[in-house]
């Protein structure tokens, strides 16, 4: 009998497998890692593996106020400090889904009374006992147990183990997603900060001008008291005058605005944010490296997040999949059970337990498993396309800044050119002018020239700068 219900169970076995099986057309897809060789802004056939993103952005900045700027915000950047929080959560439920596949052992005790009417079944059994001869049953009947229980579901489709993996998964990812937001923190200081010299460096050059056309004005009223000029020159210089004095104040608060955005990022109430404006115009811009696009998926936190995203996806189809497989499970107890407490320590025979085992499978709800598994697998290709999305994206963002570098370096040669010839226009038109050999409006046309020349002098630095962060921040540097 036993021989024929074992073969009765593998064939129930079998059966309920190949049924679940059958009917299932999507499985696990791979993802494409291709990318091309070398960065279009080198040589094809360069395979320089040099790259800036090794170097910490210690190392890479090298200005003592942004360094320090830099260590507070790392520290105290509410932001930052809520994913390490969610870090911390994802390490948690891999405790939680390593705890599902392990055999659960609980202990329990209890105490209980019963009473039974004397005309039932039970009732008429009890009425007589040999427990105590010439007694009746006690009555009302009390009962006392103790013992340990023990459940365990064999995984034997490793359902529940891939649940931890893709926790651990998902983990990993959050890590690598706190490392991204490391490196955009470092560059959105490091952003702010270079926009922050370049707005003290605009009004320097504002606060020069300003004297310039006061002294302009004060020549031109000379002028109009000879009967050179008339009213109109003088208004004309006074209305400059002015506009420029307002222009020191809108940068003014410019200033103020961006020092705050700083505070805010390094986690700390407004106050004057310490730096030497002359750094700006002394800052060497650092040699790039970008070494070859395949050290991407390495250096660059948010394909390495992505990466890991899909491989927890990818279990997430597994799982899903074993839903549809029979599950094995055991139980056992161990305890002793007796109406008499006395009974529990004295006698062997209130000793109890038990064993089984149970062979379960879908068969009625099969379609709701299907759209459980059909979901995971679309999940899964999401989660593909978003990493080649990634991948993509990486690449696309070090050619823009490698090309942005190169481009700008030309502009900002021609541009300081270009102020510096409009610097020497001021004296000489200057000088023809108190001579009468040049028009008034010739000056103010050729102050106005030299400090929007300037303004954008300053502007393309400022962009240079920040080509030097953001190729930084591409090639996936400081994180580490």
């Amino acid at each position: 009998m036993l021989k024929k219900t074992k073969y009765i169970s593998i064939l129930l076995f079998t059966l309920l497998t190949f049924t679940s099986c059958k009917s299932l057309k999507v499985a696990i897809q791979e993802e494409n890692k291709e990318v091309p060789k070398n960065f279009m802004s080198i040589d094809e056939n360069s395979e320089d593996t040099t790259n800036s993103a090794s170097l910490k952005w210690r190392d890479y900045f090298t200005d003592v106020q942004l360094v320090n700027l830099i260590d507070s915000a790392l520290l105290k950047n509410q932001e930052l400090n809520i994913i390490l929080q969610e870090i911390e959560i994802s390490r948690y439920e891999i405790g939680a889904k390593k705890g599902e596949y392990l055999p659960t052992v609980s202990g329990y005790v209890g105490a209980g009374v019963d009473k039974v009417s004397r005309y039932t079944r039970n009732g008429a059994v009890e009425a007589t006992t040999d427990i105590i001869p010439g007694k009746e049953f006690p009555e009302p009947l009390q009962d006392y147990v103790v013992g340990l229980r023990a459940n365990w579901e064999i995984d034997i489709w490793k359902k529940l183990r891939n649940g931890k993996k893709a926790a651990v998964s998902r983990y990993l990812s959050s890590i690598s997603g706190k490392n991204f937001m490391v490196t955009h923190l470092v560059s959105e200081i490091a952003g702010e900060y270079y926009e922050l010299l370049a707005l003290d460096n605009q009004l320097i050059r504002v606060n020069q001008n300003i004297d310039l056309q006061m002294n302009a004005l004060k020549i031109v009223k000379q002028q109009k008291e000879s009967a050179k000029v008339t009213e109109l020159a003088v208004k004309r210089f006074e209305a400059q005058l002015y506009s420029t004095q307002s222009l020191r104040f809108e940068i003014e608060q410019s200033i103020i605005e961006t020092e705050n955005k700083i505070n805010f990022l390094a986690g700390r109430f407004p106050q004057p944010v310490l730096r030497n404006a002359n750094t700006f115009n002394d800052s060497i811009l650092t040699v790039i490296n970008q070494g070859l696009p395949s050290q991407l998926l390495d250096n660059r936190m948010d394909i390495k997040q992505a990466e890991l995203e899909l491989e927890a996806n990818k279990l997430d189809v597994k799982i899903a999949k074993a839903q549809f497989y029979p599950s094995i499970g055991l139980s056992a107890g161990i305890g002793l059970q007796a109406f008499d407490p006395t009974f529990i320590i004295k006698n062997p025979k209130s000793l109890l337990f038990s064993l089984a085992g149970d062979l379960v499978a879908p068969l009625i709800n099969r379609a709701g498993i299907k759209a459980h598994y059909y979901s995971a697998n679309a999940r899964q290709l999401q989660a593909i396309y978003e990493y080649e999305k990634t991948i993509l994206s990486a690449y696309i963002e070090v050619t823009n800044q490698l090309s942005k570098i190169e481009n700008l370096n030309k502009s900002y040669a021609f541009k300081a050119k270009e102020v510096d010839a409009l610097n020497t226009s001021i004296q000489i038109s200057n000088t023809l002018f108190r001579s009468a050999r040049a028009d008034y409006l010739e000056v103010l046309l050729t102050q106005e020239e030299t400090i929007d020349s300037q303004f954008e002098l300053i502007e393309i630095k400022k962009l240079q700068l920040n080509a030097m962060v953001n190729t930084y921040v591409a090639l996936g540097g400081g994180w580490d």
